[in-house]
């Protein structure tokens, strides 16, 4: 089979991305051979091959698709890995605000379902691992992603805080570390435990047994 054939980037008829060449004459970045690229580096991790393994050369193999159309998108494997990552993202819930138990609760339950994607799990899990070699990657992931979803989550800390549901003499920070760590330390360090129906509630409800304002919170 020849490389047009195989490589979908030639089949969709697309090229470079980013901006186009002087004069309108830059075509639009295919989608098809994106999708096809990100697609292969998901199957790598799920075969068990590490970030450290991959290669730019590697994944075009797997993608069926040549080494110049990877190096169009992204000039390395640290910039393609972040899509990668984007491309497992969901967005977050939509928090009604009525009771910040129950938004506490949408958004423990959106990173337990988040949990159960096997995909976003075995990603997840790489990257932690791969992190101390290359910490730019996570900075860049946590200011693109991760951070909007942890101030939605320091919002409504702050919104219990603010009306006496929860005690008001504790960092917003730790106890936003104090829902979300049950749910990592499954997802990261036992993959074999299950993350099952009412689990976030059960996280939820725990937490702000121990943070409800009471006499413990009175200072002096």
């Amino acid at each position: 089979m020849s490389r047009a054939a195989e490589d979908p980037e030639v089949a969709a008829a697309g090229t470079r991305p980013g901006p186009a060449a002087p004069g309108g004459r830059g075509r639009p970045r295919s989608a098809t051979a994106d999708s096809a690229i990100i697609e292969a580096v998901l199957r790598l991790i799920e075969d068990g091959v590490s970030i450290g393994e991959l290669s730019m050369e590697r994944i075009a193999r797997e993608a069926g698709v040549g080494k110049a159309t990877v190096y169009r998108r992204w000039p390395g494997k640290s910039a393609l890995m972040l899509d990668v990552m984007r491309s497992l993202d969901a967005q977050g819930p939509r928090l009604d605000g009525a009771s910040v138990r129950d938004d506490l609760v949408s958004l423990m339950e959106f990173l337990r379902r988040r949990g159960l994607a096997k995909r976003g799990s075995a990603l997840l899990r790489a990257v932690v691992a791969h992190v101390q070699a290359q910490p730019e990657l996570w900075a860049e992931y946590h200011e693109t992603v991760l951070r909007a979803r942890h101030e939605a989550l320091l919002g409504v800390l702050r919104r219990g805080m603010a009306n006496g549901e929860i005690r008001a003499d504790r960092d917003p920070e730790t106890l936003a570390d104090l829902f979300v760590g049950p749910m990592l330390a499954r997802a990261l360090r036992h993959e074999w435990k299950e993350l099952p129906e009412g689990f976030a509630e059960d996280v939820v409800d725990t937490v702000l047994e121990g943070v409800r304002p009471g006499p413990r919170a009175v200072a002096g």
